[in-house]
């Protein structure tokens, strides 16, 4: 099993920055790709950004220049956000993939961006 836990979420202005970070445990193996997404009131969840092993990323496109990810260790992702709007408001999941494994998700954390 393996288990992530977020950190970081809450409320802010627009225009203002937040930081979230993602710690995986367990049996987690080496992670072939961490990486969050994010689910709004009324829409499917999508990607915000993910990061593989290697080193190469895909951002949404809505994000890029705004947001960073980085994974400064095997088993932790952190999302730099910056210049936040009120649409980037959702419940943002942190998501890992072991290598020859499904994903597991985080529990999620609360983004909320006000106008």
């Amino acid at each position: 099993q393996v288990q992530l836990v977020e950190s970081g979420g809450g409320l802010v202005q627009a225009g203002g920055s937040l930081r979230l970070s993602c710690i995986a445990s367990g049996s987690i193996g080496s992670l072939s790709v961490m990486g969050w997404y994010r689910q709004a009131p009324g829409k499917e969840r999508e990607l915000v950004a993910r990061m593989f092993r290697s080193g190469s990323t895909n951002v949404a496109d809505s994000v890029k220049g705004r947001f960073t990810i980085s994974r400064d260790a095997e088993n932790k992702v952190d999302l730099q956000m910056n210049s936040l709007k009120p649409e980037d408001t959702a419940v943002y999941y942190c998501t890992a993939r072991p290598f020859g494994r499904s994903d597991y998700w985080g529990p999620g954390t609360q983004v909320t961006v006000s106008s």
